[in-house]
């Protein structure tokens, strides 16, 4: 189908070029994909010089509407859902969507059985020899990604790996061992390179990142995760009260 674009009168050719290409992406029209066709072939549907289409694509990409990826192309910037996560309460990624109306779903990046890595070992009270059950996911919200979460659990918590599903939490609380308190450290970071392409964001962007540690009822620690959460996604809402006055000792 053409694209076909006309210059209004006093209007610069590649300003029209801008319009027509926002509004066919506004209405649906590359919907099926993220990538932007190829120069080639926007320029046969626009009927325009590459030089022009450049321009607008510059353009368009200082709007925020497209981004470019070097050596993989001009992406559209698909509108993504925005998450207020309180951080005074302990649950899934899975839960936190169902409970916001939208569809959780991931894309594994590791399943496995390993020996822990010094941190995990640390980090979860394990013994330098006890294998954990390690788990990395692209977490999305109704298809868009939002998160990368790597999980690591020790074995005797979840002996049958396989039975994890959608939630991990749901799997441990199969098992008896749901967490009931969790600790959470987070800081501003940038992604990496690899990262920002899983989570659809220019390379170099911000993200909040999250180290979690879960605690069972006993104390024992059952989960630690490293999560990379796109900033312009998540805002992490926590409720302050002010303490009581300290009253002073009679003398």
């Amino acid at each position: 189908m053409s694209m076909m674009v006309e210059a209004a009168p006093g209007q610069k050719l590649y300003r029209a070029v801008v319009d027509a290409l926002r509004r066919q992406i506004e209405t649906g029209r590359f919907a099926e994909t993220q990538l932007l066709p190829a120069e080639r072939e926007l320029c046969e549907l626009l009927d325009v010089s590459r030089t022009t289409l450049r321009k607008a694509i510059a353009d368009l990409i200082a709007e925020g509407v497209l981004y470019h990826r070097h050596g993989a192309g001009t992406f559209i910037h698909r509108a993504t859902p925005r998450v207020e996560q309180p951080s005074s309460r302990l649950t899934s990624f899975t839960e936190d969507m169902r409970l916001r109306g939208l569809e959780a779903s991931s894309r594994e990046l590791e399943r496995g059985v390993f020996l822990p890595t010094p941190e995990e070992a640390m980090m979860l009270g394990a013994r330098p020899n006890e294998r954990v059950f390690r788990l990395g996911r692209l977490r999305l919200a109704d298809g868009s990604p939002m998160a990368i979460e790597r999980a690591a659990i020790p074995m005797r918590y979840l002996p049958e790996p396989d039975s994890v599903g959608a939630s991990l939490y749901e799997a441990l609380a199969s098992r008896g061992f749901k967490p009931i308190r969790g600790l959470q450290r987070l800081r501003a970071t940038l992604v990496c390179d690899a990262d920002a392409d899983l989570l659809g964001v220019a390379h170099n962007s911000p993200a909040l990142y999250i180290q979690r540690i879960a605690y069972l009822a006993d104390g024992s620690c059952v989960e630690f995760t490293k999560s990379w959460y796109r900033a312009d996604a998540y805002d992490f809402v926590s409720e302050l009260t002010l303490s009581p006055p300290i009253r002073k000792a009679r003398r």
